[in-house]
């Protein structure tokens, strides 16, 4: 099974005020390309939380959704793992 990866840091759309300022969280997500030609996003720090499309512009749109339904829905967050890196290796 081969798949296309790529990585990108996306930011929440759901915005917290605490004394009139706005939070925004940022996400890293690693994008796949499936054999069947969608592209599957995944959030490294939101385990669960994934979404796929056929177009890149659909899938950023659909994951924004996907984090902002989890958060709603999950307990408050303390992510304790720093995300470093991605990398392909060749063997």
């Amino acid at each position: 099974m081969k798949k296309t990866r790529s990585f990108l840091n996306l930011k929440n759309t759901k915005q917290y005020k605490m004394e009139s300022s706005v939070i925004k969280r940022l996400f890293n997500v690693i994008v796949e390309q499936g054999e069947d030609g969608y592209l599957i996003s995944d959030v490294v720090e939101l385990p669960g939380c994934h979404t796929q499309a056929k177009t890149y512009d659909e899938l950023i749109k659909r994951t924004k959704e996907a984090i902002s339904l989890y958060l709603d829905t999950k307990k408050p967050l303390d992510i304790k793992t720093k995300f470093l890196s991605l990398q392909q290796i060749e063997v």
